[in-house]
């Protein structure tokens, strides 16, 4: 679990420990304890489900670097520059591949978005087709949802086709 998840769900939860512990001394028939395990549940949840996001975001970027066939090591060829949010939420960063090859070239590129504490966030593949011989071209990385906090970015794999 990411230090986000853990820190979002922390908040949650302890807001609902606040609460659970404001109502305790009301006639709702619920104690104090039987609200903060709802709470701790209700918590768990969420967190399952950020963890959720990120093992299938990991899934998808497999299947489609795995699905390249005769793909070259390419990591080298691609720097990625810092991340931003666009205006759904999700971080976006600008990718550059440089083609050192005589030929035009396409590249799938995996960028990983992660917290300040290196924990994996979320992860997507960017493919640049026609990368022109002895050439470079941008693209844009995109997370697969929103993201909060200081996000870095880094080249998880490049590969050349």
């Amino acid at each position: 679990m990411t230090g986000r998840g853990v820190r979002g769900a922390g908040a949650v939860l302890v807001a609902m420990i606040v609460a659970a512990t404001a109502t305790a001394c009301s006639d709702d028939g619920d104690s104090a304890s039987s609200t903060a395990s709802k709470a701790a549940s209700a918590a768990s949840s969420l967190a399952s489900r950020g963890t959720d996001a990120v093992a299938s975001a990991t899934a998808a970027a497999g299947d489609k670097l795995n699905s390249i066939k005769d793909g070259v090591n390419a990591s080298g060829d691609v720097t990625v520059g810092a991340p931003d949010t666009d205006e759904d939420g999700r971080a976006t960063a600008k990718i550059t591949v440089r083609n050192g090859t005589d030929a035009a070239r396409s590249y799938a590129v995996q960028i990983n978005f992660r917290d300040e504490n290196g924990n994996l966030l979320d992860t997507s593949v960017v493919t640049v087709d026609d990368v022109p011989a002895k050439g470079s071209k941008d693209a844009t990385a995109r997370s697969n949802r929103k993201l909060e906090g200081d996000v870095k970015t880094e080249v998880g794999k490049a590969l050349r086709h």
